[in-house]
């Protein structure tokens, strides 16, 4: 499939989802949840992406995925027509194990895409004790409370997850993110004891990430701890909207995310420190590209996904963005990236690299058109 064909159908299966004919295909989709939630990891080509199966949207969606053939492969169709081929992700082979303090390692950590490891290390966070405070897009508590997880992965529990992941299912980055605590780390010096735990028992290359702590030397101590890349999430780009989505975590005002992320690209690099940015939320296209473009001189990558309206959730009646609005920011952000000198190649651990969540990653790719 040429590449700018397949970028479009990446975007329109990530803002619409899809319908599964057989919904058992591929290892267990998580309904609400931390995130990627609500979703399923398909490959297409040689990309692998998340996309939405129980979200309002992808009920109505006009694509529809049959049951994979004897190949493993699966028709995509939409409107009856057929756009791609499919494969899934198999169910990883850690999932069966306990941990040797007999917790089950699908609840310590699950796979994301089809070689990344994820794990909310805490899962409680400040901003969601409070329906007043809580980001309103966030599912964090609802995993805990279905009895799918633990509230604190001890980084024994982690160590061993994730040397069990590489040596079992070809892992080769993992993601460490966390509620945030109290204290003013805001999760830093958990994620420096789960980072160190790790490294002691397997070469993994690891993402951190948590909201920007109130030293900066927490940056160099995760680094210390066996960090390899960090990231601290905006997830709405303009005050207004900040206020009004995540009432709690904008009581972090943007100046302090930019001074944060200034100490750390110092520490980490350029390109190697990330932000997650929600576009759908109420920002224009343009405040989100005049954000990304503000981020790419300061070396930092900008990863824009489409909002998904997770069940369970305040927003969960949401509408998503459309793939029109997603192309006309990824398309030049894609560009931009590219032109500062980062790629999501070059990331070596984290959301970014992995790309699955968006299709940012396809565009950085597709030619300037002349």
């Amino acid at each position: 499939m040429p590449e700018t064909d397949r970028s479009a159908l990446i975007n329109d299966l990530q803002t619409r989802g899809m319908r599964l004919v057989d919904p058992r295909a591929g290892h267990e989709s998580r309904r609400g949840g931390a995130g990627p939630s609500d979703h399923k990891a398909v490959t297409l080509d040689d990309v692998t992406v998340m996309v939405p199966v129980h979200t309002a949207p992808a009920f109505d969606s006009p694509y529809l995925v049959e049951a994979p053939g004897p190949d493993g492969r699966a028709r995509v169709t939409r409107d009856g027509t057929e756009v791609a081929r499919i494969s899934f992700p198999a169910r990883p082979h850690f999932y069966d194990l306990t941990t040797s303090d007999g917790v089950p390692m699908n609840k310590v950590a699950v796979l994301h895409s089809r070689d990344v490891l994820a794990t909310t290390v805490l899962q409680t966070c400040i901003r969601y004790e409070s329906r007043k405070k809580t980001c309103q897009f966030c599912s964090i508590g609802q995993s805990l409370a279905a009895g799918r997880t633990v509230a604190h992965k001890t980084p024994a529990q982690l160590a061993e997850v994730a040397k069990a992941a590489v040596e079992l299912d070809g892992v080769t980055h993992m993601v460490l993110t966390t509620g945030t605590p109290k204290g003013p780390d805001r999760g830093a010096a958990v994620l420096c004891d789960s980072a160190a735990a790790i490294k002691a028992a397997v070469d993994l290359p690891i993402q951190a990430q948590c909201e920007p702590p109130e030293d900066d030397i927490w940056h160099q101590r995760m680094r210390a701890a066996g960090v390899d890349a960090l990231g601290m999430h905006l997830e709405a780009v303009t005050p207004e909207v900040r206020q009004r989505i995540m009432p709690g975590k904008a009581s972090v005002p943007l100046e302090k995310y930019f001074s944060s992320f200034e100490a750390a690209v110092k520490v980490f690099g350029r390109g190697q420190v990330s932000t997650y940015i929600l576009a759908g939320l109420g920002d224009t296209a343009e405040a989100i590209l005049a954000m990304g473009e503000k981020l790419c001189a300061m070396g930092v990558y900008p990863f824009v996904v489409p909002f998904v309206p997770i069940s369970g959730t305040p927003l969960e009646s949401h509408p998503a963005p459309t793939s029109e609005f997603m192309a006309s920011i990824l398309r030049p952000l894609g560009q931009m990236v590219v032109a500062s000198g980062m790629r999501s190649s070059e990331i070596k651990a984290g959301c970014g690299k992995c790309g699955a969540c968006s299709a940012l990653s396809t565009y950085e790719t597709l030619k300037v058109p002349a």
